[in-house]
């Protein structure tokens, strides 16, 4: 299986990008430093390059720091950008508990800034480390985190060693290689959230990405069955090398291992890659839109709504995993529950931007969110579709309203993606010209050389 994702990576080349695949990869790279911008003087952020400066305090600097310009080695920048990134709330999801960009991105933008490559090199690497992370990803998301690991690092550190690789210029064997170290250097757990701490997630993946990278760059060899052999990846993450699923976010209890590189470079599961605009869980973002658009169809307001039911996926209602759920079906509503966001849908026809997952020191709910939010039951299903809600209004006057959910609302091309994430704006550490340059680099990414260079000065204040 490394093999054969080592073989269409080091292959891939810009031209062979559909034109929705390289648009995609623009948009997850507007996504990824609009996050960094937003959390620019965020205490996580600050943290991280104070962690790095004191880490690496006498070692040359080489790679930039987003928004801030200190240099550092290749993995101390990338370490801070990742954090950064994370810290900044608007990032990109896939099956509910990955990230992709958190930790791609980062991978890249080093590699390419080390590299000079230019915005067509940039996105080919991009694409080929979302499709390959998300493929190892699709099926196996659930049964990673019932056993205790973090599928976000988990598969993190295929992503960003991949797009690394290809800006590397490493070849078929190289690139076999650092996913054969990927294997051996794979980490993240739940438990040090779920007892009150706050876990290494894609930080520490991606600097270990550039470490695999490295080794395979200098010679260390992988194996051929490093992913789906008798010892490989996928039984010690995910329980087995059969395909055998305890738990799924569908409801199956196997899957065929050939599917995750089956069409490979043919279908794109790239593109099934979604806007986490708002700073909440993945889970919450439909209930706020779906709900949002079926009060402004219907022209519905608080004062006629007596109960919101939620028809949910499951798993949304049993986070992290239905194995060690910190949030279960049985928990109340309160602020930051899928309730909560469910009712600023319908009270406020949306969230903003700007906010948190809940109130920062000196904001304040509307009462009529508080309220409303105790009167949204949810409702699991082992079959509905992921951020798919199907939501049902009744009013105080004996009438009901449903809008079914798709899955797909934030699913969107680079235009709708930049005209959705300009009102964050006001929050940036940089001005509003400044910030509508990076969104036309972003969008002529494909017709610029030495891109990385341009997009990291463009987050540097001036």
């Amino acid at each position: 299986m490394s093999r054969q994702f080592a073989t269409f990576v080091a292959n891939l080349k810009y031209e062979d990008l559909p034109p929705d695949v390289a648009d995609r990869a623009k948009g997850v790279t507007l996504e990824a430093l609009t996050s960094a911008l937003v959390a620019h003087d965020m205490p996580a952020s600050r943290q991280a390059l104070a962690l790095m400066q004191e880490e690496e305090g006498g070692g040359g600097g080489v790679a930039t720091v987003l928004c801030n310009g200190s240099k550092l080695t290749k993995a101390g920048a990338a370490f801070v950008n990742t954090e950064t990134i994370f810290a900044g709330g608007k990032w990109d999801t896939f099956r509910m508990l990955t990230h992709p960009g958190t930790a791609i991105l980062p991978a890249a933008l080093v590699a390419a800034e080390m590299s000079g490559a230019s915005g067509k090199e940039f996105l080919t690497a991009v694409a080929a480390g979302y499709e390959v992370m998300e493929r190892m990803a699709a099926e196996f998301i659930p049964m990673v985190m019932s056993r205790g690991f973090h599928a976000g690092p988990v598969f993190g550190i295929f992503g960003a060693a991949i797009a690394a690789a290809k800006l590397g210029g490493l070849d078929e064997n190289q690139i076999n290689g650092a996913i054969a170290q990927c294997v051996n250097l794979a980490a993240g757990n739940l438990e040090g959230a779920r007892s009150g701490g706050r876990s290494l997630r894609e930080g520490g993946a991606v600097r270990n990405a550039l470490l695999a990278v490295a080794l395979a760059k200098h010679g260390t060899p992988g194996g051929e069955t490093t992913l789906e052999g008798e010892a490989g990846f996928y039984h010690a993450y995910a329980g087995n090398n059969r395909g055998e699923l305890r738990y799924s976010f569908t409801g199956a209890n196997r899957t065929e291992m050939a599917k995750i590189t089956e069409g490979l470079g043919r279908d794109w599961i790239f593109l099934e890659t979604l806007y986490r605009i708002y700073s909440t869980a993945g889970y919450n973002i439909a209930h706020i839109d779906v709900t949002a658009k079926l009060c402004e169809e219907h022209n519905l307001t608080y004062q006629d709504i007596d109960r919101i039911d939620a028809l949910v996926n499951w798993f949304e209602t049993e986070y992290p995993s239905p194995a060690f759920p910190s949030r279960g079906i049985d928990s109340p509503p309160q602020v930051g529950s899928t309730q909560y966001f469910t009712a600023w849908g319908a009270v406020k026809r949306g969230y903003p931007l700007l906010r948190g997952a809940q109130p920062s020191p000196g904001e304040s709910d509307p009462p009529e969110v508080l309220d409303l939010m105790h009167r949204v039951t949810l409702i699991p299903t082992v079959r509905r579709t992921l951020f798919g809600p199907r939501i049902t209004l009744f009013t105080k006057d004996g009438r009901s309203f449903t809008k079914e959910g798709t899955g797909r609302e934030f699913i969107w091309d680079f235009e709708e993606e930049a005209r959705r994430i300009r009102p964050v704006t006001p929050g940036l550490a940089i001005g509003e010209s400044q910030f509508a340059e990076l969104i036309d680099t972003c969008r002529r990414l494909d017709r610029l050389d030495r891109a990385a260079s341009k997009l990291i000065s463009l987050t540097i204040p001036v």
